[in-house]
């Protein structure tokens, strides 16, 4: 555990030193625990993703860098590789191609590589929706959650055949809407 905290702590110093290097990627350590991580990474730009802000959590293991970080989206993301409801992201570094040369920074860079790079022969497995949601907004709600819920049956059943069928356009519209609901950044 000693060598995962200096590690930690030689990346958070990395850090520091690459805020304005990289102004897509904002890392920041929990103040009371070096093995809690979150991220705010600007989505890519000529993707249905640019101009939406995406936070992630970031949990490391006491074993890290031998074991990767389990890595979610806390902000509602439409793509193929992201559980919709959870935020789990399906990407092989994240799994069985993880190397201690990777840093939570390089993770964060391969997580928006991904974004504009779907993979649809590697989708979440969304099949296990198995009960019904309508679309009626709580009282005093925005309706996003609602819109979430009925989006992810939908979601559940056809993504991955939008870009597998070519309907590239389609998935498009569909990411695009939801960047603008779920991770525009709030003017005022």
């Amino acid at each position: 555990m000693q060598a995962s905290r200096a590690r930690l702590f030689k990346e958070y110093k990395e850090v520091q030193r690459e805020k304005v290097a990289d102004p897509d990627i904002q890392l920041a350590c929990d103040d009371t625990n070096i093995f809690k991580w979150t991220a705010l990474i600007k989505g890519p730009s000529e993707t249905p993703f640019e101009g939406g802000v995406f936070q992630l959590v970031l949990s490391v293991p006491e074993q890290y860098p031998l074991q990767p970080p389990q890595v979610r989206f806390l902000t509602k993301i439409f793509h193929p590789n992201v559980h919709f409801k959870t935020g789990e992201i399906c990407l092989d570094i994240l799994k069985n191609a993880w190397s201690p040369a990777w840093t939570l920074q390089s993770v964060c860079r391969a997580i928006i590589a991904l974004m504009a790079h779907p993979e649809p022969d590697s989708p979440l497995n969304c099949d296990s929706v198995t009960h019904d949601i309508g679309v009626i907004p709580k009282e005093g709600s925005s309706g996003i959650d609602e819109i979430s819920d009925s989006i992810y049956l939908w979601y559940g059943k056809n993504v991955r055949n939008l870009l597998r069928s070519g309907d590239v356009r389609g998935y498009q519209s569909m990411a695009r809407m939801y960047t603008r609901l779920a991770a525009s950044p709030k003017k005022g």
